[in-house]
């Protein structure tokens, strides 16, 4: 197996496990090439040297799946990933805003040595700035019963366990109500009785008077099951 696979592969692998990672779906070279921004034939010759890699599967037509290798591959992708953003965060007062194309960039030329120092640095954390969990250095991975905010019917307590990290305006607005990882939210009224928003309050803030939040950004907030 290559010991070091280039960028384009781990931004591939990145992609196929962060998919999967908050749904059940398998990946599609379609869905796969928009997500990337290439053309669909360039994602058909990168599988095939995946798959011939041992790091994917793939049937023609046919979604593409990780094989237990590309798995590892994949973890130590968004452990580098994670670890990067957490650092910028604590250590070099970037904004949870502010990080993730940083992170797209150093994760690719981050040493091991370094990233274990970084991650000794910080304490081991388990979680980057955007409720993401870290995976350990073997690969090992927490998860939580979760269901996205859009989804959860009205009436339903959760706390917020990962904010997509995609968009920095989004980012931005929900620090303006007072919303991240580890916030206690309570559904009031959900997407089914609303199309446009998701009206919520925060049981333990001082001021828990219900507000709407866009149902775009309810789509991309997790929160517990």
């Amino acid at each position: 197996m290559p010991s070091a696979p280039s960028p384009a592969i781990e931004d591939y692998l990145k992609t196929v496990y962060s998919h999967t990672e908050w749904q059940p779906d398998p990946i599609t070279p379609s869905v796969l090439a928009g997500k990337l921004g290439v053309a669909p034939s360039s994602v058909t010759e990168m599988v095939k040297k995946m798959a011939a890699q041992g790091l994917v599967q793939h049937v023609p037509y046919g979604a593409v799946r990780l094989t237990d290798a590309g798995r590892l591959r994949a973890l130590a992708v968004v452990r580098r990933h994670r670890l990067i953003e957490t650092w910028l965060v604590r250590e070099l007062g970037y904004g949870w805003d502010q990080v993730h194309d940083e992170a797209e960039v150093l994760e690719h030329a981050v040493s091991d040595r370094l990233l274990e120092a970084i991650d000794a640095r910080l304490g081991r954390p388990e979680r980057d700035p955007h409720g993401d969990a870290i995976p350990a250095a073997d690969g090992t991975i927490p998860s939580e019963p979760f269901v996205l905010l859009a989804d959860a019917a009205a009436g339903h307590v959760g706390r917020v366990l990962r904010i997509s990290d995609r968009d920095p305006e989004m980012l931005r607005e929900l620090d303006r109500v007072g919303i991240g990882p580890g916030s206690e939210v309570r559904i009031e009224t959900s997407a089914e009785t609303s199309a446009d928003a998701v009206s919520l309050s925060t049981p333990r803030a001082p001021d828990s008077s219900p507000f709407d939040l866009p149902r775009e950004i309810a789509t991309a907030v997790w929160v517990t099951a």
